[in-house]
């Protein structure tokens, strides 16, 4: 189970992220969308999405320091491991507190507001299930972590993230992730999840950058000219001297 779970199951998360975005780009390109609904209500889209997006930013970079860098490399410009794990502990519980009350304040929007929630299709609703769950342990792996003493608190940097780390070079450290907390084990089962399910919900969008706008060409915008109303079409003047026969006389 073990090498089903960590050696396996992510390398086909990936085949289904990668094969499912191109799918849905080729077959259906007009709902790789976001399906905007800030028409139909903001006041809690203003509060909700600032809470989430800005702070998914610091989950992902906490997610990425923890995960990719080494703990030797940390060590070796200077960041002893108790102030890493301060860091880590205060910025994470921010940011994941942060997302959580974000996403479950668009959640309630969504609910609430008719035209919203029936633009909402089954994929997307069982995408939120598994994101809020995402958030939510990780969250709790958190406060689990702040909760043990310093000598007892579990130092995911040993187990997880070398697993993490060798799923790139194809070797799966199987005994690593198999060694973590259970809570370890549901935060990333449920990321994965998420992740396969990511091709199929409204989340498709966040593969999608705007590179072209760097590219195409200027807008040019034009004054109205002065004494002449909006919408209103100035008189067409026909063909003017242009001053040499004053200048004869």
């Amino acid at each position: 189970m073990d090498v089903l779970l960590w050696g396996v199951a992510p390398y086909l998360m990936v085949l289904i992220l990668v094969g499912g975005s191109i799918w849905r780009y080729r077959y259906d390109q007009f709902g790789w969308t976001t399906r905007s609904s800030q028409l139909y209500e903001s006041r809690l889209l203003r509060i909700g999405s600032p809470l989430f997006h800005y702070g998914l930013v610091f989950v992902i970079a906490g997610h990425f320091v923890g995960l990719v860098i080494p703990k030797a490399w940390t060590q070796a410009v200077g960041m002893s491991e108790a102030l890493y794990h301060a860091l880590a502990l205060s910025v994470g519980l921010i940011a994941g507190v942060s997302t959580l009350a974000g996403i479950v304040l668009l959640i309630v929007r969504r609910r609430r507001t008719g035209p919203v929630f029936m633009a909402t299709t089954r994929n997307d609703k069982a995408m939120y299930v598994f994101l809020v769950g995402a958030i939510a342990l990780g969250v709790w792996t958190t406060l689990v972590s702040a909760a043990q003493p310093g000598s007892a608190a579990f130092d995911y940097r040993e187990t997880v993230s070398p697993w993490f780390r060798s799923l790139f070079v194809f070797q799966p450290d199987v005994a690593s992730m198999a060694a973590a907390p259970m809570e370890f084990k549901w935060h990333t089962l449920v990321g994965m999840a998420l992740f396969a399910l990511w091709p199929f919900t409204r989340l498709v969008h966040a593969l999608t950058a705007p590179f072209h706008y760097l590219f195409r060409p200027y807008i040019v915008y034009r004054t109205r000219d002065e004494g002449v109303s909006p919408g209103a079409r100035r008189t067409r003047r026909g063909w003017e001297t242009t001053g040499t026969r004053d200048r004869d006389r």
